[in-house]
C-alpha cells in the first residue's frame, strides 16, 4: 500500500532529507519519500502491516523533528 500525507512545519530540505534517510531504515518500510517543496510524506509498506508501520513512522518523526507533525 502507498500513501501521502501532508506535513506540517518541517523547517528546511536539509531536515527532510535526514528525516527520509531515517525513514527508510525503519522496519516494514518498502519505499519512502519526504519532499520539503510539497510538505509531503509518501509512504509505502505492505497492506497487512501497513498501520504498524505508519505508527512506527509518526513516532520516529516526533523523536527526529519535534515541530513536525505528520497530519493523518
Amino acid at each position: 500500500m502507498k500513501k501521502a500525507f501532508k506535513l506540517d512545519e518541517i523547517d528546511c530540505a536539509n531536515c527532510a532529507r535526514e528525516l527520509q534517510d531515517g525513514l527508510a531504515k525503519l522496519d516494514g518500510v518498502t519505499s519512502v519519500s519526504v519532499n520539503f517543496m510539497t510538505q509531503k510524506l509518501t509512504l509505502e509498506a505492505d497492506d497487512a502491516e501497513f498501520d504498524e508501520v505508519l505508527q512506527r513512522v509518526v513516532d520516529y518523526t516526533a523523536d527526529a523533528e519535534p515541530d513536525c507533525e505528520i497530519i493523518l
